[in-house]
């Protein structure tokens, strides 16, 4: 019998078929974009859309060309959240069980973002509330301009701040008590308030938002693939250790990149003054 290899998993998700929402990818198949797009309702999701999110970011991981994957919506707006006719109103109708199905769900769709592998960049204009905040808070890097609007509204609709891992999420982000504020009250973070909190990378204009994160996500997708990943892996992981574990957790992941053919690459890229070729291994 043959022996398998990751290798023998991997797959191009280049010419993947989205059905509820745009996905487009470059030219070389590295960069990836999601557009949600139903800009007449500013893109909210519904439950099909939550759950092909969940499936795809699940899948990237298989990806043998995606390397980063830009989020953003169309229209001039990112995400106001879960559809009010296709996701509320069918919530007040369900029992127990359904509804830990449905939050379980959501909460899934944020773990397989920060678990793929691939760097993710939001690129958020205008409404960016409740599900589509979490979205943004899950991915690895944000962009905005200066008609973002971010909102945990949870507390508006009557239930809890605590929604997708939010109440864990945030104050990491931004500060105990600034989440805390945010949480509780469901009040939009301005554009400025979410730059100098950490929330926002940089803020730019509209017309230039997309082509700013798409460049964020070029570079990225372009550089240390293989040590990107490890990275990414390590910010998640790091969360529940303590120092002890921490640096020889990071001890052990850099010393695996260090036999990578791209750290070799990249000192003699250096060594010969020239632009170091990572390829991901």
């Amino acid at each position: 019998m043959a022996e398998l290899s990751m290798s023998d998993h991997k797959r191009p998700f280049k010419d993947y078929a989205a059905r509820h929402f745009q996905w487009d990818c470059s030219e070389d198949g590295r960069v990836a974009t999601i557009t949600l797009n139903r800009p007449d309702k500013k893109n909210p999701l519904t439950f099909d859309s939550y759950a092909e999110l969940r499936d795809l970011f699940r899948n990237l991981t298989y990806a043998s060309d995606v390397r980063s994957v830009v989020i953003q919506g169309a229209g001039g707006n990112f995400c106001s959240g879960g559809d009010v006719f296709e996701i509320i109103e069918p919530l007040t109708r369900m029992r127990m069980p359904e509804l830990l199905e449905f939050t379980r769900m959501t909460g899934d769709l944020v773990k397989a973002i920060r678990r793929c592998p691939q760097p993710v960049v939001c690129a958020i204009d205008g409404i960016c509330a409740g599900a589509g905040a979490m979205i943004a808070l899950a991915a690895d890097f944000r962009l905005g301009t200066a008609e973002a609007r971010t909102a945990y509204l949870f507390t508006r609709v009557g239930l809890a701040g605590a929604d997708m891992g939010a109440c864990g999420l945030l104050p990491r982000m931004i500060g105990q008590g600034r989440a805390t504020e945010l949480l509780m009250t469901g009040r939009a973070m301005s554009a400025d308030e979410g730059l100098a909190w950490g929330f926002f990378t940089a803020l730019h204009a509209s017309a230039e938002l997309s082509g700013a994160a798409h460049m964020l996500a070029r570079s990225l997708a372009d550089g240390p693939w293989f040590a990107h990943t490890v990275t990414k892996t390590m910010i998640n992981q790091e969360w529940a250790m303590g120092i002890e574990e921490m640096i020889e957790s990071e001890a052990q992941a850099q010393a695996i990149c260090m036999v990578t053919g791209d750290f070799r690459r990249a000192f003699e890229a250096f060594a010969a003054k020239q632009k170091p070729r990572f390829e991901g291994n």
